[in-house]
């Protein structure tokens, strides 16, 4: 049996390049091939109804691969006798494709970790506001809504809170130690209560719910050795929910770098030694709430750490600007950790959109195949690149690179009419050229650039063409 004919759709400018990565990739994966290049400089800025109306397929064709940024329906392609796919944007992506095309990992997404999103300062906020904010917690990711009540006085209007997240649908927790706002708020439907110790635990027995129960006084081990781990009180209290038959998990409080971070993953350790079973909780602010640093890594770090220890839930905050996504790092981290560990594989090219500053591979042309393209170009329009630190501009009369975009521009204007609409955008591409160049991402002239699940789409001129080149 012979392998499958696939037909690489090309423009005129990409062709070597195509031809290139697909010849080489073609013994690999397994394939036969063909290029079809279109008259057009770049077939992207092409519909789809124009690609079918210039493309002709060869009768063995089993597949027609498009660069990914061709817009509109497949429809009119999906005529032809061979399936029809986009490929990857960049054609030196291909091999990625074919390896996740061809191997698609059905077990990624699972996750066992629950995540508690916190509403600070809820007594502060009225109903509308606490319905948003919490709507979007869970739209990122929350399964429970935690709502953060103020110690020292006490919410009257807990119980309708409450009620209204409940009647929107939403899992919620209070968090609070005052058995009053508590019992207002577990007979409105809250179902977890944060937190319990030897100072309330007594209230604990009426509820009716889960706790999260926590030690006397998280601190530095004793220096007499008597209570090593900081875990004061807590097996005392664990003992009375046990008698009394109250369900509950532990949470032996993870505490910031400087005042006891270590200490505080030991007592983690610790508690599992004790107690095999329990379900565990993992505050992670005290760490991303309370250190210089982008949540994301953070995030994936406690939740690896969680995920090896089975702390099967995590509360959260989202109150410090570098934090303001939490939940969402969180939700996309709990499933890398889980398929890293039950596949017992490494979390590297598994989950992009948790690589935010950098990219996670740098496409580099090189300057002779930049040069080569520039003597293929036949118009004005103004081709830019971005790569090794530098800035390239390339079209039918000039070949330019530099460091400095000011000087850049400079000479292109030395040498061509630029008007004002044109300058705003070779500006605005600048721009994120030098981005790109600074933070080590990949620039591609008028896509946005890639900031895993940050990124925003733009809208560039070639977005959303209502018909291709004649």
């Amino acid at each position: 049996m012979q392998p499958p004919h696939l037909l690489f759709v090309t423009g005129k400018l990409a062709e070597p390049s195509l031809r290139r990565v697909v010849e080489e990739l073609a013994p690999r994966v397994g394939f036969r091939y063909s290029v079809a290049v279109l008259p057009i400089s770049v077939v992207a800025l092409a519909t789809t109804s124009w690609i079918a109306r210039h493309l002709t397929v060869p009768s063995d064709v089993d597949r027609i691969i498009l660069p990914g940024l061709c817009q509109g329906d497949l429809g009119p392609l999906q005529t032809m006798a061979a399936a029809v796919e986009r490929g990857p944007v960049d054609c030196r992506d291909l091999p990625e494709f074919f390896s996740t095309s061809a191997a698609p990992r059905v077990e990624y997404g699972h996750y066992d970790i629950t995540i508690l999103a916190e509403i600070n300062h809820a007594p502060r906020l009225d109903r509308a506001e606490i319905l948003r904010q919490a709507h979007a917690l869970h739209a990122d990711g929350a399964d429970i809504i935690d709502l953060g009540c103020d110690p020292g006085s006490r919410w009257s209007g807990v119980g309708d809170a409450v009620r209204a997240l409940r009647e929107a649908g939403l899992r919620v927790s209070i968090d609070s130690f005052d058995p009053h706002e508590v019992e207002a708020a577990v007979a409105a439907g809250a179902e977890l209560v944060l937190s319990v110790n030897r100072s309330n635990v007594a209230a604990a027995r009426s509820w009716g719910c889960e706790v999260v129960v926590l030690p006397d006084l998280p601190s530095p081990p004793s220096p007499s050795g008597e209570d090593k781990w900081g875990l004061e009180g807590l097996d005392q209290t664990i003992e009375k929910l046990q008698a009394w038959g109250v369900k509950y998990r532990i949470d032996p409080v993870l505490e910031p770098i400087g005042l006891g971070f270590a200490t505080s993953l030991g007592r983690y350790l610790e508690v599992r030694r004790r107690y095999p079973d329990a379900e565990m909780l993992m505050g992670v602010g005290n760490l991303t709430e309370l250190t210089d640093a982008d949540s994301a890594g953070l995030n994936v770090l406690l939740l690896g750490f969680c995920q090896e220890v089975g702390i099967r839930s995590v509360l959260t905050t989202q109150v410090i600007n570098w934090c303001r996504s939490c939940v969402r790092e969180l939700d996309l981290a709990r499933r890398l950790v889980h398929y890293a560990c039950s596949q017992r594989t490494l979390p590297k090219h598994l989950e992009p959109n948790l690589v935010l500053l950098r990219d996670p591979k740098l496409r580099i042309h090189g300057e002779a195949m930049l040069a080569d393209l520039a003597a293929r170009i036949t118009d004005r329009n103004f081709r830019l690149f971005a790569e090794r630190g530098l800035l390239y501009v390339l079209n039918n009369q000039m070949f330019l690179q530099g460091r400095d975009p000011f000087a850049l521009f400079a000479q292109m204007c030395e040498r061509t009419d630029i008007d004002p609409a044109h300058a705003f955008y070779l500006g605005y591409e600048m721009a994120k050229a030098v981005t790109a160049l600074t933070l080590g991402k990949n620039y591609v002239q008028d896509q946005a650039l890639r900031w895993g699940f940050l990124t925003v789409e733009e809208r560039s001129r070639h977005n959303n063409p209502t018909e291709g080149p004649a």
